[in-house]
């Protein structure tokens, strides 16, 4: 009942069943929905699972792709299901433990994002996009987390950790 009366109060919003944020107002925006990433990490804390970015959300994080998707997808070791927040909807996608193996980690943003690029649309210009954005720990991680993605990817991925082309 207290979250009930706070949010009749518009002290909080409720967001989905059993997820609740603090509004934020704008001056000239109005009101500013959350973060997909934030709500993602909510529902993640609140369920006890993990997540990762996946499809067309995973290469706009990473700049592989300037249009920002109204339909988030994550894949979860938790169970599938859809959650609306306004216009956006976040889908929570179970998969396999060897997708989930890495999650959390860039490496697993890149292979998800590489994923949906698919095999004949990966170029130079990805390749130098990818670069920019890893550090050495990263590449010392990409180097580890092979094992786990398919082997056209894992070809790239080794190109990224080495450095060499």
């Amino acid at each position: 009942m207290a979250l009930t009366r706070l949010s009749r109060k518009g002290t909080i919003r409720q967001l989905a069943r059993g997820l609740y944020d603090y509004p934020i107002d704008h001056a000239t925006f109005g009101r500013i929905p959350p973060s997909a990433d934030a709500i993602a990490k909510a529902l993640a804390a609140r369920d006890a699972i993990r997540l990762q970015p996946a499809g067309a959300y995973a290469a706009n994080i990473l700049g592989l792709s300037d249009q920002v998707p109204t339909r988030i997808v994550f894949l979860t070791d938790g169970s599938s299901r859809r959650v609306r927040i306004g216009q956006r909807e976040i889908v929570l996608k179970g998969t396999t433990p060897r997708n989930m193996a890495s999650a959390g980690r860039k490496s697993a943003t890149i292979i998800q994002a590489l994923r949906h690029i698919g095999h004949h649309n990966v170029n130079e210009k990805t390749l130098a996009i990818l670069r920019r954005q890893l550090s050495d720990r990263d590449r010392a991680q990409l180097a580890k987390d092979l094992q786990y993605a398919p082997s056209w990817i894992a070809d790239i991925l080794r190109r990224l950790a080495t450095g060499v082309d």
